[in-house]
């Protein structure tokens, strides 16, 4: 038995299929990537509180309490805000 026959006719091209493949792709139209925002999503972006002005204040004092060493966590908030998701 013969494994590296290299004169035998009509041998199987293993990338045949995958050529094809790519031939056909650019003869068919291309799809769009598409993006659909959620009206949950939407709201949360049409009812942020802060604008940005405000945020940005907001950052430069969050900025300079945290170099100066002043800022402070409430560790208390952050577990109550992550015992909802740990108890799922």
């Amino acid at each position: 038995m013969k494994i590296n026959d290299i004169k035998r006719i009509g041998g199987i091209n293993p990338y045949q299929k995958q050529n094809e493949w790519r031939t056909e792709g650019t003869s068919k139209a291309r799809r769009k990537d598409q993006v659909q925002i959620s009206p949950a999503a939407k709201e949360m972006l049409s009812t942020s509180k802060m604008t940005s002005a405000e945020r940005a204040e907001r950052v430069h004092e969050l900025k300079q309490s945290v170099t100066s060493g002043t800022y402070h966590v409430e560790s208390g908030k952050i577990a109550e805000k992550l015992l909802p998701y740990l108890k799922e």
